[in-house]
């Protein structure tokens, strides 16, 4: 059986002094996909920046990718960064430079030096979202739906082994929509594990997996919708 990428152990879930979630306990598996629900302003949001490390996890026990999120220091966030991907709703594209661009960013920010490999992992990630001909487009030449596509490339880009995804379909048609699913649920066939909240359930119909769901101030796991 595959470990936890992702656990939380009676997690108690901050904004700044306000207690958002309580009593949160959960796993994602290696290559395992979970979506995450629950109405706006129940949590999902403060739940991830958590994981991602945005917000301190000051009571009870967290794990990701390797690291201890009660242990975790400043320091440590840019490593727990490379070893998760972040992708969202507003895909977060720098508009003055282009996708070839964008990219370099990320990888020049986390230590890569020779071009070569550079290059090539660049054309390897934009391929795998089926972008490979866009890498010297500037963001706003493309679609919301591509937008979005580059977006994954980018957190693909460090080869983590989980993606957090924060309603990556909420600002896309539903054509669109169930495109970027299929990009999603490829990266997973591949061993990636996807962590994505969404308030869309029709992805959720068309897409079935595992889900937990933010309500009442805690976490619990759900069935059926």
């Amino acid at each position: 059986m595959s470990a936890p990428i992702l656990s939380l152990k009676e997690a108690k879930i901050f904004q700044k002094d306000h207690m958002v979630l309580s009593n949160v306990n959960f796993d994602l598996l290696a290559g395992g996909f979970t979506y995450l629900i629950g109405k706006t302003g129940s949590g999902k949001s403060s739940l991830l920046k958590t994981i991602y490390g945005d917000l301190n996890l000051q009571e009870g026990a967290g794990q990701v990718a390797g690291f201890d999120l009660n242990d975790l220091k400043e320091k440590d966030i840019p490593f727990l960064r490379r070893n998760i991907g972040v992708v969202f709703q507003d895909f977060q594209l720098l508009s003055d430079r282009s996708i070839y661009d964008n990219l370099l960013f990320v990888l020049k920010a986390t230590a890569w030096e020779d071009k070569t490999k550079i290059d090539a992992r660049i054309l390897e990630v934009l391929e795998q979202v089926s972008m490979g001909t866009k890498a010297y487009k500037m963001p706003h030449e493309l679609s919301g739906g591509e937008q979005q596509r580059i977006a994954i490339a980018r957190a693909l880009l460090n080869e983590p082994d989980l993606i957090l995804a924060d309603e990556p379909t909420g600002n896309l048609d539903p054509e669109t929509s169930r495109e970027i699913m299929f990009v999603l649920k490829g990266i997973q066939a591949k061993g990636k594990a996807i962590f994505m909240a969404t308030h869309d359930y029709s992805i959720i119909n068309d897409f079935p997996s595992q889900m937990i769901r933010c309500i009442d101030g805690t976490v619990i796991p759900v069935e059926k919708l």
